[in-house]
């Protein structure tokens, strides 16, 4: 395997002192600031503190008054509404988010989420004639709808209205809705490109409190209530968290620690958060995130949705440990599909001639290819599709997951022809096909990814974000770098490098696969934990030289620990990036 790249940052001395001055930051802290782009004073601190002063105005987004005011129509006039769904995080959450709205708002409203297995993604004739059939007049799509053009069609055509509310890339139509909610589409002005589905839907509520009427102080207090769902949502959907979405999982996290809803504060219970303690974003995706997409990946995701609908303390519980199951068989799951694919690997070895990767296996659990797409990804440093073979429908279905800024919708609409559907934006995608198309489709993927990716991209990256020296590491710089949060897809925690560090003694194993190392520099002493490092033991030999990148990260014993990201013998290997 190639070694990895680290890129480290330019020096820029006068700004970091002004951040120093201005702030009173630790100069660690300024550093990582100033490389991250906030070297102005005024920005650093608006980073730093986000208010909900950073929410822009739900007007903003195309679309916004048409749809509100055939909401509140909606609601005076007592006209059934239908919340349509998707069975992820974002997409359950989201129908969570109107459907407490429209219930306070008194409106008659029930919700559609389509079950992964039996019916797949997206909007389906056969629930929109249903829904006519039972007077539905109005239908609301969270989460989904952006390329269901047709199905848009026939909602018109049977009488019924519908507002798209969507993040994923549009096709060059738009469906005929009456609205259309999506701040990607051509022509809309909404500044915040990077909102999840969630986060649209929360545009939305804002626009119908709004359009209601409602006093700015009840409309407030429910802005605080609903963020902490589509901090959630905006964790898990892996957007980037910055700008509005940095202000949106700010607050929202914050609030998680005191949760009135019976079925938030169950499953943060059986996540292991039931002392009140609110969750990082990385606890949030690792913890939280997965008992909720596992109910849409092995079951229904309408558990979901009614476990945070119910009053009952006791139903919710119930539910958000059928969850917590769910998740333990996902977990299976995956482990044997990726062995699977691991063995196939040791057979057919994956080297620089093959630049994005398709595996295709028969019985695959369509509900966990989308995380075992992202596995390979990390392990192998280049897009990787993983499709469920169903010999008797004669399809295979599955997800892929990027790397290497590879656009992997505009790969996909390179060769529409060979899919019966598919969809979703520059980091992930699904679609499905027929199973005698499976290697041509291997084929053109990797000629595809081939033209784009160099042999250089397949190394892993890492960007540091500033030199490290361990005196720096004081309470209050630990602090300011813990401020930063919080972190995730555009916002990781701070890439730290330590140069010429000495290995003070032999390192110590932990569970056979972990090691950990107490090294020293600049007379300062420091542990390091190195998780799944106990093969490369011998990097570390006792009075050794050696450079290592690491995160600072919170411990409930020491207040913070450091946790190895990549470690050489020298840090020569070094590119800066253009100023």
């Amino acid at each position: 395997m190639r070694p990895a790249r680290w890129i480290a940052p330019p020096p820029r001395e006068d700004a970091t002192a002004l951040l120093v001055s201005e702030l009173g930051l630790s100069p660690l802290a300024a550093r990582v600031l100033v490389h991250r782009g906030h070297a102005d004073p005024a920005a650093a601190s608006r980073f730093l503190h986000p208010g909900l002063g950073e929410l822009h105005d739900p007007r903003q987004m195309l679309g916004m008054d048409a749809a509100a005011a055939r909401i509140r129509r909606a609601i005076a006039d007592r006209e059934p509404v239908l919340l349509y769904g998707d069975y992820d995080v974002d997409g359950s959450t989201s129908v969570v988010i109107l459907k407490k709205l429209l219930d306070l708002a008194g409106a008659d409203s029930t919700f559609h989420v389509p079950h992964r297995l039996r019916d797949g993604y997206g909007m389906h004739p056969e629930a929109i004639r249903d829904a006519a059939a039972r007077g539905v007049k109005l239908v609301i799509s969270v989460d989904t709808g952006i390329r269901a053009t047709e199905v848009v069609r026939l909602a018109r055509e049977l009488g019924v209205d519908v507002i798209v509310t969507d993040h994923h890339l549009p096709e060059a139509e738009l469906p005929p809705a009456l609205a259309v909610l999506n701040p990607n589409q051509p022509g809309c002005p909404y500044p915040e490109k990077n909102l999840c589905g969630a986060g649209v839907a929360f545009k939305l509520v804002q626009g119908v409190m709004a359009e209601l009427g409602w006093a700015e102080s009840r409309a407030r207090k429910l802005t605080e209530s609903f963020l902490k769902m589509v901090a959630i949502a905006t964790v898990a959907d892996v957007v980037p968290l910055t700008g509005e979405n940095r202000a949106i999982v700010k607050h929202g996290l914050a609030g998680l620690g005191d949760t009135p809803n019976p079925g938030l504060r169950a499953l943060l219970e059986v996540a292991g958060f039931g002392d009140g303690k609110s969750p990082t974003a990385g606890q949030v995706a690792f913890r939280i995130a997965p008992r909720i997409n596992a109910a849409g990946r092995m079951a229904s995701a309408s558990d979901v949705v009614e476990m945070f609908l119910t009053s009952d303390p006791a139903r919710a519980r119930e539910l958000s440990l059928r969850l917590h199951e769910l998740n333990k068989e996902r977990q299976d799951a995956e482990a044997a599909m990726i062995r699977q694919i691991l063995e196939h690997c040791e057979r057919e070895p994956v080297d620089d001639s093959r630049r994005a990767l398709v595996f295709a296996g028969e019985g695959w659990h369509r509900g966990v290819v989308g995380i075992v797409a992202s596995r390979l990804v990390d392990r192998f440093h280049r897009p990787a599709f993983v499709l469920g073979i169903e010999t008797e429908r004669g399809f295979a279905q599955g997800s892929g997951r990027s790397a290497a800024g590879f656009h992997l919708l505009d790969a996909l609409e390179s060769m529409p022809e060979l899919f019966a559907k598919f969809g979703g934006h520059k980091q992930a995608a699904g679609l499905t096909m027929e199973i005698g198309r499976v290697d041509e489709f291997r084929r053109r993927i990797e000629e595809y990814a081939g033209e784009r990716i160099s042999a250089d991209d397949l190394r892993a990256t890492y960007r540091v974000d500033s030199v490290l020296g361990l005196r720096e590491l004081t309470p209050a710089a630990v602090q300011e770098l813990f401020d930063l949060a919080p972190f995730g897809f555009g916002n990781p925690a701070p890439l730290l490098q330590i140069s010429d560090a000495s290995v003070v003694d032999e390192p110590r194993l932990m569970k056979e696969r972990h090691l950990r190392l107490r090294v020293r520099q600049q007379g300062a002493t420091q542990t390091v934990k190195a998780w799944n490092w106990a093969d490369r033991v011998a990097m570390f030999p006792p009075g050794g030289s050696v450079s290592m990148l690491v995160r600072v990260e919170p411990d409930d014993y020491s207040g913070f620990s450091l946790t190895l990201e990549d470690a050489r013998a020298s840090a020569t290997d070094l590119v800066a990036p253009l100023p």
